[in-house]
């Protein structure tokens, strides 16, 4: 009795994009069957990006099998997708490291491999980096393919259309793939995303696609450019032409996106026969494969550690609300006294606490798509009519649209309300979504006033505060994550502008906290009282305007005045230091030391780690306090002991 010899996945003979390009056509189905269970079993282990990588599977196979990558570029727009990516480019080995302290980045990063030509993270920038790449290569006379991937949520920025518009003038060989799944990472907004299911599913289209295909088949792969043109021009006329060809672009699609076959036989039509920018348009199914992530609705696009059976994720038990939440349900606690409060949100509903106003207030919520640069300028407009728009936007998407918030903002003195989401570290998403600069940006500019919420009850007080305040432009911040337990008002107070609060009284040291570093803060207190070193716990509440009359005080009381902040140099620390030095405070024995996020893009860590690499935890401030005094803080807890 004879029997077949075991299967050798082919995942294993992959041990270089050459072995890849060496499989048949006809296995290739098989490897992507291999390649998603692979990336399932280490996302159920390390949490991260599910959904979107699911969905481009076979994409991601066809492109490295046709195309001489790293040679040939490929960029992955946001690249949460690249998952597959790295399991095919020498990084399987890696994968379950994927966004843990030491291991692989959740996005594409130069520097951790070559076939990650360009770093992403954010939105809308792969049509932009592949031109200039493109150009690159043509001035350099060096022969080469570029392929950028993008979203259809991403395609919803203007800066992709930016890149569109330019590759199409300078009839540039480039191909970009529009990666449409109906979703980013809530369901698509906008005109774009109408516009594609309508190109997607009209008849006159499909009948004479059905058509099209049926003659690409007769005469065979390599189709005369001028006979596929000539197709596609046909088309323009039953359909009425696309946006993409308007633009320069000549357009292929939609084609079905986990289609082996199909995606094979047109990728190399593409690299073979045209010479000018082309677009594919690929229809895929985020979370493809896996059921549970096919279910949910947002496609398990960011998941926890999961049980691969059942699709069930960890969920720690929380001991306090999350700042999210707690900014969520203050706004809409708000928008019940007040109707001209409304909420403006960049893509990110879930993301910002903004889908519990639009549940409440779906009238007065305003989902611009990915597209901070439109929603600040949005938001400026509505607040020049007399409206209160909450403009929720995290961190570091905030810096896409800084422009904006100066020009058409700030120097217009509009009220326009900033909820800054996600400030400080973010952990496992690393520098790319660290909310690292808007305290020195946003501080910088006249009449804007800036806070940041020390736990979660000061966050609820923000947002009240900012639906009073009329004046002008205001921004509050505050971290991803718990809160820290405190009790919770029934509705916020409407803080005094500019004025900050002394949490805990002392008389040799001042520690002056900006931002929830206030709870190590307290905890470094109770250290150094422990010496015998009395300390003040403060927490200043605003950056701008600035409590001076608490600066004064602390500065006068103390030997020693500590700033702490979870933010760059130039934010919070300097502005203490420069109403110090301008008012000659800096003269005397006075001993002020500034602690901030350190001047380096930090790698994923947990936050916890990154805190404590960063000196802004307890040690790190008492280690910091005891060196301006000149003591060393080992040799106080050994005589201590």
């Amino acid at each position: 009795m004879s029997t077949s010899p075991p299967h050798t996945p082919l995942l294993d003979g992959i041990t270089d994009i050459s072995r890849l390009r060496a499989l048949e056509d006809k296995v290739l189905p098989d490897l992507a069957g291999e390649v998603r269970a692979e990336m399932i079993d280490a996302v159920s282990r390390t949490g991260g990006h599910l959904g979107a990588g699911l969905g481009v599977v076979e994409l991601t196979i066809a492109i490295h099998h046709v195309f001489n990558t790293p040679h040939d570029r490929l960029i992955w727009d946001v690249g949460h997708q690249c998952y597959p990516h790295k399991i095919l480019t020498g990084r399987r080995d890696r994968i379950r490291t994927i966004r843990q302290e030491g291991g692989l980045s959740g996005f594409t990063k130069r520097s951790e491999s070559e076939f990650d030509p360009f770093g992403t993270a954010h939105s809308s920038t792969s049509i932009s980096a592949g031109l200039g790449m493109v150009e690159a290569a043509r001035l350099q006379d060096v022969p080469r393919q570029v392929i950028s991937v993008i979203g259809d949520g991403a395609m919803s920025a203007g800066m992709a259309f930016e890149a569109m518009n330019n590759a199409g003038s300078l009839d540039a060989r480039q191909i970009v793939i529009l990666n449409d799944n109906d979703m980013s990472i809530a369901p698509p907004t906008g005109a774009m995303s109408a516009y594609l299911a309508r190109l997607a599913s009209g008849s006159a289209y499909m009948g004479f696609r059905d058509f099209g295909k049926k003659l690409t088949a007769y005469l065979g792969r390599r189709v005369d450019r001028a006979i596929t043109r000539a197709v596609e021009h046909a088309r323009g006329y039953v359909t009425g032409g696309t946006l993409f060809e308007e633009l320069g672009f000549y357009h292929i699609g939609p084609i079905d996106g986990h289609d082996l076959p199909t995606l094979l036989a047109v990728l190399r039509n593409v690299r073979d026969n045209i010479s000018g920018p082309v677009l594919i348009h690929c229809v895929t199914q985020k979370g493809k494969g896996y059921a549970p992530a096919e279910q949910a609705a947002d496609k398990y696009h960011g998941v926890a550690k999961f049980d691969v059976i059942t699709g069930a994720q960890a969920k720690p038990k929380p001991n306090a609300p999350a700042y999210t939440r707690v900014f969520g349900e203050s706004l809409v606690e708000e928008g019940r006294h007040d109707d001209r409060v409304v909420a403006i949100t960049a893509a990110m509903p879930s993301g910002t606490g903004v889908d519990l106003f639009q549940e409440v207030f779906p009238n007065r919520t305003y989902d611009v798509g990915i597209a901070e640069q439109h929603a600040v300028t949005f938001a400026a407009g509505m607040a020049a009519d007399g409206m209160k728009p909450f403009a929720a936007i995290y961190s570091t998407f905030l810096q896409r649209a800084y422009d904006q918030v100066v020009h058409d903002v700030a120097i217009q003195k509009l009220p326009v309300r900033f909820p800054i989401d996600r400030a400080g570290f973010v952990g496992a998403d690393g520098a790319t979504h660290a909310g690292s600069f808007d305290i020195a940006f946003l501080s910088c500019l006249p009449g804007f006033v800036v806070m940041a919420a020390a736990d979660e009850a000061e966050l609820k007080h923000m947002v009240r505060t900012a639906v009073a305040y009329d004046e002008g432009p205001v921004a509050f911040r505050y971290p991803r994550g718990e809160g820290v337990g405190v009790e919770m008002p029934l509705r916020g107070e409407i803080l005094e502008i500019g004025k900050g609060r002394i949490v805990r009284e002392g008389s040799k040291i001042a520690l002056l906290s900006f931002g929830t570093r206030l709870k190590d803060a307290l905890l470094a207190a109770e250290e150094l009282d422990s010496y015998g070193l009395s300390t003040t716990v403060a927490d200043a509440r605003f950056a701008k305007p600035l409590d001076h009359d608490l600066v004064k005080r602390l500065a006068r009381e103390h030997e020693v005045l500590i700033t702490l902040e979870e933010g760059s140099v130039g934010g919070f620390g300097s502005h203490v230091l420069q109403y110090l030095s301008g008012n000659g405070m800096l003269d005397g024995d006075l001993k002020v030391r500034s602690l901030v996020m350190p001047d380096i893009f930090m790698d994923q860590a947990s936050p916890a780690r990154m805190y404590e690499i960063a000196g802004l935890d307890r040690a790190g401030i008492v280690r910091n306090a005891l060196a301006a005094l000149g003591m060393d803080r080992a040799k106080l807890v050994n005589l201590r002991a």
